[in-house]
């Protein structure tokens, strides 16, 4: 997953004359807010905008442009013209949206942080981006339109609010319905109680579940998927990486309005690979199973090999 070259520029440029060892204390003093669950927490200066771009914006954008490269893998037709990116940020989500959808036009950011909706404005005005960022929060001058997504913001909320949050953002969904947060067992818990309110209000899900049915995750496993990025020398540098990537640990639910004809399995994990063949950790209408594809069953074994984790197995 490359992070998109203009908006590399566009940091590159801010990052002219900046002392990297302030952009790196900003950075880890915001790094130790996200382990807890604040994910915007502390972001006051045009600098701490910065630096919250540079050490987390690759990595959240990953973790959306997969996310919605499987919602267009789930539902192909789907092909939104507004969006509404909820707790926007520096437009992240936004971003990697356009990416699958290029046909979106209305794109509206909502964010309640100043100095973040500043650098989402010079993020879109350098990068060519028509959007309307405006002040507001959850529950606040939230338009309806077709995609709606929230990023990375129930993670700020109380784990008891996600079922409120996730029906009020769902009435001013026209379409679809985007959550995403940190692949942890909290962010799941969010997703898990979220996805539950958003079938009884009716949605369908469209991904990453294959069903409606009620989750059949139990004790300490949680559903939670994984994005590996490029990192730039800026991003290694501002956080001591020696390795030039990251893996991005999320966990979504993608709702829709539409009824959804489900074929197949979601893969849970990678693959466990042995001599006598695969096994898949699989996920469907009938529950969580294991699928073992034997080697000697060579045309089976050809088609699945190249799955992994996150994909449908059908």
């Amino acid at each position: 997953m490359i992070f998109p070259p203009v908006l590399t520029a566009a940091l590159d440029a801010m990052l002219e004359g900046v002392s990297r060892k302030d952009l790196a204390a900003r950075a880890d003093k915001m790094s130790a807010g996200y382990r807890s669950g604040e994910t915007s927490g502390g972001i006051i200066s045009a600098a701490d905008a910065l630096a919250y771009a540079v050490a987390r914006m690759p990595a959240t954008f990953a973790a959306c442009a997969a996310v919605f490269a499987l919602v267009a893998e789930a539902v192909p037709d789907f092909a939104p013209t507004g969006l509404l990116d909820i707790g926007a940020g520096p437009g992240t989500a936004a971003w990697a949206a356009r990416g699958i959808w290029p046909e979106l036009g209305a794109i509206t950011m909502l964010d309640s942080n100043p100095a973040l909706r500043t650098l989402a404005r010079q993020l879109a005005d350098a990068g060519g981006m028509d959007a309307e960022i405006v002040a507001g929060d959850l529950g606040t001058g939230m338009p309806q339109t077709d995609l709606v997504i929230a990023s990375y913001v129930l993670a700020e909320q109380p784990e008891a609010n996600a079922a409120a949050i996730a029906t009020g953002l769902w009435r001013v969904t026209e379409q679809m319905l985007v959550l995403i947060e940190p692949g942890t067992p909290a962010g799941f818990a969010r997703i898990r109680q979220a996805r539950a309110a958003l079938i009884d209000a009716g949605a369908r899900v469209a991904a990453p579940c294959t069903h409606d049915n009620v989750c059949p995750m139990t004790g300490d496993d949680w559903c939670h998927f994984s994005q590996r990025l490029a990192r730039s020398r800026e991003h290694m540098a501002l956080k001591g990486a020696t390795v030039p990537f990251e893996d991005e640990r999320y966990s979504y639910v993608a709702v829709t309005r539409e009824p959804i004809q489900y074929n197949a399995a979601r893969i849970l994990a990678s693959p466990l690979e042995s001599k006598p063949g695969l096994t898949f950790k699989l996920c469907d209408g009938d529950g969580l199973r294991a699928q073992f594809v034997a080697t000697r069953d060579k045309d089976e074994y050809r088609r699945v090999k190249k799955r992994g984790w996150g994909d449908l197995f059908d």
